[in-house]
């Protein structure tokens, strides 16, 4: 429910009501909305920080460089561009239609609902959110109830902060979710699982509601042979492990040679080291498991292969060491879905064209990574793999680039947003065409089609 105890049919009517109003459509509210979000995680992130340790576990200072940081950057260069975004953009006019002139505007596309994960529960919901403001729209946001800490902050804080007649926050279950998904909306943005995006997509349907999925898969990593391993080592041990391995572009798997397989994993284990200790389990630094339910699901995989580094499990603190998995079978159970975990298996090649055929027998990741420094062996992970996005000796990194969208394709999503594409994800661009009264022209193409008229029309469309 939403705080005040509204049904979720009376809080996208009350915000409709408002949206219509036309509040949202200067320039000016849409910027103090933005500004107003960033003086909120300034001001109150070290509320954020602690709700994100009691949810996850995270220290503070990965709040700040994977959830607190990478918001603001998003505002900041939102917030500077908005003006040149939303300018008219001109469009080239045939010449049978001259005299005229064509352009695009956007405008808002109304009451935009968005649903966020737990994994990371205030990036995830509110980076949206700059998206749905920045265009004008009313919002609804849906926080996850996995992440309670983080849900009931930005139910107390948003408010607060935002302009309360145009900015909702509901929270609740799946029972809540599915009340929302009963009511008309503009637009749905959702991120989370493939099975819960059809569900949203079945209950858009209805209302023939635009949806945005960001939803995730195994995203693989390809470490070459002529790859610097000891680089590939650390960033894949960084971008792997953080928030515990719940990340949705985290590398899933590693597919090598046998030979890079066995030179890799002691560097990983150094790596590993180095970023948490000999005993993680204890380390501050390290995060937990977000719950019983999916530490139980990723403590059984961890029997689908050699544990070669890690292993160790607190069922107390919901904590699993840094793992990684050696003599993996590629259809493992480990294997088969998105591990979202603190588990990284190395599936042997055994070389370069059977690690692309692994990939591309498989869905569409959302995204895929390269370790190399041979420019060919990067042409053709870009041109043989289909992926949401694909980097080069670095995993994770292109979701904090707000000049670049981020999104899925095929299962691993569909839309994309960040930066401008964030604008354009809640917006609709309405075209627009103009012609003067005067000279009239339409005599040239329209009837009576007389053999001269004909061939000036022949002329004019060739």
């Amino acid at each position: 429910m939403a705080q005040n105890g509204e049904a979720a049919a009376d809080v996208v009517a009350r915000l409709r009501r408002a949206h219509e109003r036309g509040t949202t459509r200067p320039l000016a509210w849409r910027l103090g909305q933005l500004q107003a979000l960033e003086q909120l995680l300034l001001e109150e992130g070290h509320r954020f920080e602690e709700a994100l340790r009691a949810d996850l576990g995270k220290a503070p200072p990965e709040s700040q460089v994977t959830e607190i940081g990478v918001l603001l950057q998003e505002l900041r260069h939102t917030r500077r561009s908005l003006r040149s975004w939303l300018l008219p953009r001109p469009a080239p006019v045939p010449a049978q239609l001259q005299p005229a002139a064509a352009w695009t505007v956007l405008e808002p596309l109304g009451v935009a609902l968005v649903i966020a994960p737990w994994n990371y529960p205030l990036l995830l919901a509110l980076s949206p959110a700059i998206g749905a403001l920045a265009a004008g729209d009313a919002l609804v946001v849906k926080p996850s109830e996995i992440a309670p800490a983080t849900s009931g902050l930005l139910a107390e804080l948003l408010p607060r902060a935002l302009d309360a007649r145009l900015v909702a926050v509901v929270e609740g279950g799946p029972a809540e979710t599915t009340e929302l998904l009963a009511e008309r909306f503009d637009t749905i943005f959702y991120t989370g699982s493939g099975r819960v995006g059809r569900i949203v997509l079945a209950a858009a349907a209805t209302h023939l509601t635009p949806v945005t999925l960001e939803l995730g898969g195994k995203s693989p990593a390809w470490v070459d042979p002529s790859a610097d391993l000891d680089v590939a080592a650390d960033r894949l041990a960084w971008g792997k492990f953080v928030n515990a391995g719940q990340t949705c572009v985290a590398p899933d798997y590693v597919l090598a040679t046998p030979r890079v397989a066995a030179d890799l994993v002691p560097r990983l284990d150094r790596a590993l080291r180095r970023l948490y200790g000999d005993d993680p389990l204890q380390n501050p630094d390290y995060g937990r498991i977000v719950d019983e339910r999916h530490f139980a699901r990723l403590s059984a995989l961890l029997d689908d292969g050699r544990i070669a580094v890690g292993g160790a499990t607190d069922p107390a603190t919901l904590k699993i060491a840094p793992t990684v998995l050696t003599g993996v079978d590629g259809d493992a159970p480990v294997m088969r879905e998105e591990i979202f975990g603190p588990i990284l298996p190395i599936v042997e090649v055994p070389d370069e064209a059977a690690a692309l055929r692994f990939v591309t027998e498989r869905d569409k990741p959302l995204a895929a990574y390269v370790f190399s420094r041979d420019a060919g062996v990067r042409r053709r992970w870009a041109e043989r793999t289909s992926s949401g996005a694909i980097g080069y000796d670095a995993p994770v990194l292109h979701l904090a680039v707000p000049g670049i969208p981020f999104g899925g394709v095929g299962a691993s999503g569909s839309g994309a947003y960040h930066g401008r594409r964030s604008l354009l994800a809640f917006s609709h661009e309405k075209a627009v065409f103009a012609k003067p009264g005067r000279p009239e022209t339409l005599g040239l193409i329209a009837p009576p089609y007389t053999a001269a008229r004909e061939r000036v029309i022949r002329r004019l469309l060739r």
